[in-house]
C-alpha cells in the first residue's frame, strides 16, 4: 500500500532516487509491540526485521551514489509502528518521517524532536487506537518539535491513500534535508 503512489510522485519530481519498500515475513514485526495497547516501551534491541532494515540502509549509505541528506521513512499500520521505532533508534539518520496509523514510545520524543515529522491517523481507527498518534505528537510538541499532525475525521484505519496522494504532503516530505549532515559554517 502506498508504494505505487510514492513511485508515481517520485517519477514526476525526482531523478536518480532509490526506494526501499521493506516487507516483513509472516509472523514477524517491525517493532515487537502490542498494536492494540494504549502505550508501549521501546525494547532495547530492534526486532530481527528492523535490524535487517538498518543494515540494508547502512549498505546503501556506503554507496557514494546515495545522498545521506535525503533518507526518508514512512510506513502504515505495522509500518507506522516501525517508522516510530526506526527514527527513535537512529534519529540522526533521517531527513523526515511520515508515520501513518502507528504508535511509538512517548518517552523517546525528546530524541526525535528535531526530525521533521508529519503524522496521519483516522479518528475512527479501530485497528490502531488514534491516541497512539495523538500521544506521540503531544509528546513531540512538549519536547519542542514542530511535528505536523493530520487526523481525518470519522476515517477508519486505511487512511494512507490520502497522504500518499497529497501533493502538498509529498512536496513537504521530499523537500526535507538532513541538516545535521551539513558541513559547519565558517565564521
Amino acid at each position: 500500500h502506498g508504494v505505487e503512489e510514492l513511485l508515481n510522485w517520485l517519477d514526476r519530481h525526482e531523478k536518480g532516487y532509490r526506494l526501499v519498500a521493506g516487507q516483513v515475513p509472516n509472523g514477524k514485526r517491525w517493532a515487537e509491540v502490542d498494536w492494540g495497547a494504549m502505550r508501549h516501551t521501546m525494547l532495547p534491541k530492534p526486532s530481527e526485521t528492523m535490524a535487517l532494515e538498518l543494515a540494508l540502509i547502512d549498505t546503501l549509505l556506503a554507496d557514494q551514489r546515495t545522498d545521506a541528506r535525503r533518507v526518508y521513512v514512512t510506513g502504515i499500520s505495522m509500518g507506522g509502528y516501525g517508522t516510530w521505532d526506526i527514527i527513535c533508534r537512529r534519529p540522526q539518520l533521517f531527513a523526515a518521517a511520515m508515520p501513518i496509523c502507528g504508535g511509538g514510545d512517548t518517552a523517546q520524543a525528546a530524541k526525535i524532536a528535531k526530525v521533521p515529522i508529519w503524522v496521519f491517523h483516522g479518528s475512527a481507527d479501530r485497528a490502531v487506537p488514534v491516541c497512539r498518534s495523538r500521544n506521540m505528537v503531544s509528546a513531540l510538541w512538549s519536547a519542542g518539535s514542530n511535528a505536523h499532525y493530520r487526523e481525518y475525521p470519522d476515517a477508519v484505519h486505511n487512511v494512507w491513500p490520502r497522504p500518499y496522494r497529497d501533493d502538498e504532503v509529498l512536496k513537504w516530505f521530499f523537500s526535507q534535508r538532513n541538516k545535521r549532515l551539513d558541513p559547519p559554517r565558517k565564521k
